[in-house]
C-alpha cells in the first residue's frame, strides 16, 4: 500500500506539473478567444543594454477588438494614442501635435496584434511554454508562454507597447506572464536587446464602451501630421 501510495503520488505530481507546463499557453488561447475588450492601468518599463537607467512610465488602456484602442500615458509625460479601426492617432500634448496614419496591415505580428487585433493569434505567432519573464521581480510567480512572429515584423527599434512607430517594430519574442489565468505582464525583447516590460493592473474584461471612446477629434489649432484623408 505504502509503494502504491508513493507511484500515485509520483503520478499525480507528474500530472501537476506537465498541467501547469501547458497552462500558460492555454490561458493565452482563452484570453485572446474570450476577451473581446478590456481597460485597465499599466506601468512599463524600457531597459536597454547600454547601462543607461531605464525608462519608466504609467498610464491606462483600454481596447476593442478588433483594431480599437487607447494608450495614455499619465507619466513621465502625457500621450495619447488612439486606434479607431482605420486611423492609428497620436496626440503629444506638450508639442500640440497630432500624427496620424493608417492603421492598414500595421498590426501584423506585434504585441499590439494579440491585444487588440483579430483572435488568430496562432496564425502570426509560435507559441511555446517558457520560464520568461527577463528575470524581472517577481517573475518566477508567474507562468510564461512566449510568442514568436511568424514573419519579421519590419525595422528594429523599441518594441514597447504602441508608442510611436512601435507598434510596427521589430522583436524577437513576446513573453506573457500569467497570475493564474489573469494576464499580469508583458515582456517583450526587441532586436537590439531592448527589453520592455508591461504590467497591467485593475484590468477588466469586456466592458462595455460607448460609440465615441476610441475616436479622436483632433483639438482646434495644432499641427496636424501624416495622411491629410485620415482627419476628414
Amino acid at each position: 500500500m505504502k509503494r502504491l501510495r508513493g507511484g500515485l503520488a509520483a503520478l499525480l505530481f507528474f500530472v501537476a506539473c506537465n498541467a501547469a507546463a501547458a497552462g500558460a499557453a492555454d490561458y493565452l488561447r482563452q484570453f485572446v478567444a474570450a476577451t473581446r475588450g478590456a481597460e485597465g492601468e499599466f506601468q512599463q518599463t524600457v531597459s536597454g543594454n547600454n547601462g543607461q537607467p531605464p525608462q519608466k512610465s504609467s498610464g491606462k488602456f483600454s481596447f476593442s477588438r478588433p483594431g480599437k484602442f487607447r494608450w495614455e500615458y499619465d507619466l513621465p509625460y502625457p500621450q495619447l494614442l488612439v486606434g479607431d479601426g482605420k486611423q492609428l492617432w497620436s496626440w503629444d500634448r506638450d508639442l500640440r501635435q497630432v500624427t496620424v496614419r493608417p492603421i492598414g496591415n500595421a498590426l501584423g505580428s506585434t504585441p499590439a496584434a494579440i491585444l487588440f487585433g483579430q483572435n488568430e493569434i496562432e496564425r502570426d505567432f509560435i507559441l511555446s511554454e517558457s520560464t520568461g519573464g527577463e528575470g524581472t521581480e517577481g517573475a518566477e510567480k508567474l507562468s510564461w508562454v512566449d510568442a514568436r512572429p511568424r514573419q519579421p515584423t519590419g525595422n528594429a527599434g523599441n518594441a514597447a507597447a504602441p508608442e510611436g512607430d512601435a507598434i510596427n517594430n521589430g522583436f524577437q519574442v513576446i513573453r506573457f506572464g500569467f497570475d493564474g489565468k489573469r494576464l499580469q505582464r508583458l515582456a517583450l525583447r526587441d532586436n537590439f536587446g531592448q527589453i520592455t516590460v508591461i504590467d497591467f493592473s485593475n484590468m477588466r474584461l469586456n466592458p462595455s464602451f460607448a460609440p465615441e471612446h476610441f475616436r479622436f477629434v483632433p483639438p482646434p489649432g495644432v499641427d496636424i501630421l501624416g495622411d491629410p484623408a485620415a482627419t476628414q
